[in-house]
C-alpha cells in the first residue's frame, strides 16, 4: 500500500492522516482502521476490577462490593444454581455513550466492517488466553434475519480465530427488556449442537456485552454441564 495513500476511519469516517516519521518508513506497515480521537473515546478498563465480570471497582460505592466480586457477582456466586460456571469474563471498554452509539452501529444498524475495529483488540486478548475453542454467542433465527449476521461470530472471523458454532439459541424477548431477576430466572435459553465434543475442554465464550452476565452465565452453565473444564469470556463492552 501507498505510504500516503488516504485511509477513512471506519468510525468518523474522517481521512487518517499517515505517520511519515523515519520510523514509519523503516517499520512494518499497520493498517490503520480508526483515527487517533476515536481510538481515544475507547475507555479501556484498567486498575482493580472484579475478578469474575472485570468491572471496575473504583466505580462502585464499597456498599456495591464484596472484597474482589463487584456485588452482582457475589450474588451470582452464592445462588448454587450459578456458582462456579463462569470463571472470567474481560471487556475491552467501559459501555460509555462513544461506544454505546458505536455498538449500535455494529450491532442493530448491520455495519459489519465495524467488527474489524473490535477485532484487532479481540485479536490481542485471545493470544494471551488458554483456549480449545472460541464460542460465539449465537443470536436466534428470527434475530439473525433481522440483524443480517451474528455480531460475536464476525468478531472471531476477523480476528482471524477459528469460530466454534456449537451453541444455538432458543428465540425469546430482546435481553435488553427484561429485568435483572427476568434475565436470573430465565429457562435455559441455548442448546448444545449434537457434534459437540467438549469433553475436557477450555472454551473461550465471545459476545459484544456484558450486562448483568445472564447470557454469559446460561452458556457457560451449558458448556460446563456438559463436560468442559473451564469457561472465560471476552466481550466488547461492560
Amino acid at each position: 500500500m501507498n505510504l500516503f495513500q488516504q485511509n477513512h476511519c471506519l468510525i468518523c469516517h474522517e481521512i487518517i492522516l499517515p505517520d511519515v516519521g523515519w520510523r514509519a518508513l523503516f517499520s512494518v506497515e499497520k493498517e490503520q482502521l480508526i483515527c487517533v480521537e476515536c481510538e481515544r473515546k475507547f475507555e479501556k478498563i484498567d486498575g482493580e476490577t472484579c475478578r469474575i465480570c472485570n468491572r471496575p471497582l473504583h466505580l462502585l460505592d464499597a456498599k456495591f462490593r464484596d472484597d474482589d466480586l463487584c456485588h452482582d457477582c457475589f450474588r451470582w456466586e452464592g445462588d448454587e444454581e450459578w456458582r462456579g460456571y463462569l470463571t472470567k469474563n474481560t471487556s475491552l471498554f467501559l459501555y460509555y455513550d462513544f461506544l454505546k452509539e458505536v455498538i449500535a452501529k455494529f450491532k442493530f444498524r448491520g455495519d459489519y466492517v465495524l467488527a474489524k475495529v473490535f477485532a484487532m483488540y479481540v485479536k490481542v486478548l485471545a493470544a494471551n488466553m488458554k483456549a480449545d475453542l472460541f464460542v460465539p454467542i449465537p443470536l436466534s433465527e428470527e434475530r439473525l434475519y433481522e440483524r443480517g449476521f451474528n455480531q460475536a461470530a464476525a468478531l472471531l472471523r476477523e480476528a482471524d480465530l477459528p469460530a466454534a458454532s456449537i451453541l444455538t439459541r432458543v428465540h425469546s424477548e430482546k435481553q435488553s427488556k427484561k429485568s435483572r431477576s427476568e434475565r436470573i430466572h430465565l429457562p435455559q435459553v441455548f442448546n448444545l449442537t449434537p457434534e459437540a465434543d467438549i469433553e475436557g475442554k477450555r472454551i473461550v465464550l465471545i459476545d459484544d456485552i456484558y450486562t448483568t452476565g445472564s447470557t454469559l452465565r446460561h452458556a457457560a452453565k451449558l458448556l460446563k454441564q456438559a463436560g468442559a473444564i473451564n469457561i472465560e469470556s471476552i466481550t466488547v463492552a461492560r
